[in-house]
């Protein structure tokens, strides 16, 4: 038997909370509510409600919050992304810095100076340099197509998948995440796909031939597309692409990657260069970067200049250092902080990107940067400090899920005179804090925003020892 679902009226919202989500207290207990904005009266239908907590989706406005704008893109509300849009970007900037001080004052427990200011975007459409789109034969139909009834033309979509339904894409026809031609690269595709009677890729038979669809533009104007196919058809495919690149001549680089596995990931695959390069050059300051198809590059490239600035800043470099880049990636952070530095040591697990971090340091001709691929904990050994030195700073960017207990523990151990934290996600970065406060004090704190419309954010914080 289903349980009846609990709607509350006219519930006055009145914060926000973490990850989006806004918050209102009502029947004695704290509410999180999706699509919300404070200022907002709403009937919340609740999908969990505990004793002292309960979270839910606003399912009808009473009244409006005069803070709300009207959101500028036409898939508002249905896609997944950018779900800020309703706020005025002074706000979404006030509630993000809200969060970074909650988050480490009520998970992290340590004492704090006074936060600087968050440092906003100057650009805040357009703003991504990757995007990725998927191709389905089950095209998301929307409420009013619903109701109008009748038969559907056609099923099949490029776009991005509906949240929490994953055999379901929402067609895309106009996306303000990326500059052009990112609309005229997928438009063009789906076009001719569908007057060829090209297959979109079925998520739950396996089947089909077109995939998916990665798109990398760079702030030096080259664009490097890579479409994922489910098999190989070389004749379908040169028609396809010599008719992609006639009409789109702005890319400058054109892959394809045969996947036949039953998730998406390229990791573990191959892409073929049918035209161009193979790769683009991004820039940040005067420094190059190459990004392949397989690369990590932060997604917003002028964002990530602005975050890197604020990491050499708080890494207070002389020249004298020898600085560890922890979780280097590509050694994007580490290069970037080389010229004010000694010596560059940068580790990271995955070899691909060990490989491309050694690449981009002989494209700058950075000769002092010195990069390991392996986990910290076992690199890290008396004998790679006796090698290479002890840091004087450490530089450290995990991923979402913060770091291993036992690096926390190893950077207490080397026992570093500063460490910069910067991070993607201030919920596991205030836990390491907390276990850093042993020996380490907050100094600086500084959150970036590096995507306006999304609840999401970059957070850096410089530490000293003890």
């Amino acid at each position: 038997m289903r349980k009846k679902k609990v709607v509350l009226q006219q519930v006055p919202v009145q914060d926000y909370a973490a990850e989006g989500k806004a918050l209102s207290k009502a029947e004695g207990k704290v509410i999180f509510i999706e699509g919300a904005v404070p200022g907002d009266v709403v009937d919340v239908q609740l999908s969990k409600n505990k004793k002292e907590w309960a979270e839910g989706k606003a399912v009808y406005f009473h009244e409006w919050s005069k803070e709300r704008v009207t959101p500028f893109c036409e898939h508002f509300g249905v896609c997944g992304g950018c779900k800020w849009q309703m706020l005025p970007y002074e706000k979404q900037l006030q509630y993000k810095q809200q969060e970074v001080e909650q988050n480490l004052r009520r998970i992290g427990k340590v004492a704090l100076p006074a936060m600087e200011p968050i440092l906003g975007c100057t650009e805040t459409r357009y703003y991504r340099n990757k995007l990725e789109f998927t191709f389905s034969n089950k095209r998301y139909l929307l409420p009013d197509e619903i109701s109008a009834g009748g038969e559907i033309e056609q099923s099949n979509a490029v776009g991005f998948h509906v949240p929490r339904l994953f055999d379901k894409v929402i067609d895309i026809h106009n996306c303000h995440l990326m500059q052009e031609p990112v609309n005229a690269i997928r438009n063009t595709i789906r076009s001719y796909a569908l007057g060829h009677g090209l297959s979109f890729y079925d998520i739950r038979q396996h089947q089909g031939w077109l995939r998916t669809l990665i798109v990398r533009i760079s702030t030096t104007g080259e664009v490097m597309v890579n479409l994922c196919l489910g098999y190989e058809d070389a004749v379908q495919r040169k028609l396809l692409f010599e008719h992609l690149l006639q009409q789109v001549p702005g890319i400058t680089t054109l892959l394809y990657t045969i996947n036949p596995k039953k998730n998406d990931t390229i990791y573990d695959l191959q892409p073929q260069t049918y035209f161009g390069k193979g790769h683009i050059i991004e820039k940040l300051e005067d420094l190059q970067y190459k990004i392949s198809p397989k690369s990590f590059f932060q997604t917003n490239s002028k964002q990530a200049e602005r975050l890197y600035q604020v990491t050499r800043e708080f890494a207070g470099l002389t020249g004298k250092e020898t600085v560890y880049d922890l979780y280097c990636g590509t050694g994007s952070i580490g290069l970037f902080v080389s010229r004010q530095a000694a010596k560059i040591v940068g580790v990271e697990v995955i070899e691909d990107a060990i490989a491309d971090a050694k690449e981009n340091a002989a494209l700058n001709n950075i000769q002092h940067a010195h990069f390991f691929a392996g986990d910290v904990i076992d690199i890290c050994t008396d004998e790679f400090f006796a090698q290479h030195g002890k840091p004087d700073v450490i530089i450290t960017d995990p991923p979402r899920a913060g770091m291993h207990e036992k690096l926390v523990q190893k950077i207490l151990d080397i026992a570093a005179p500063v460490v910069v934290y910067v991070s993607c996600n201030t919920a596991t970065q205030a836990r390491d804090l907390n276990k850093l406060d042993e020996k380490y004090v907050v100094t600086r704190v500084r959150p970036v925003d590096m995507f306006p419309h999304t609840h999401h954010i970059e957070n850096v914080v410089r530490l000293e020892l003890r």
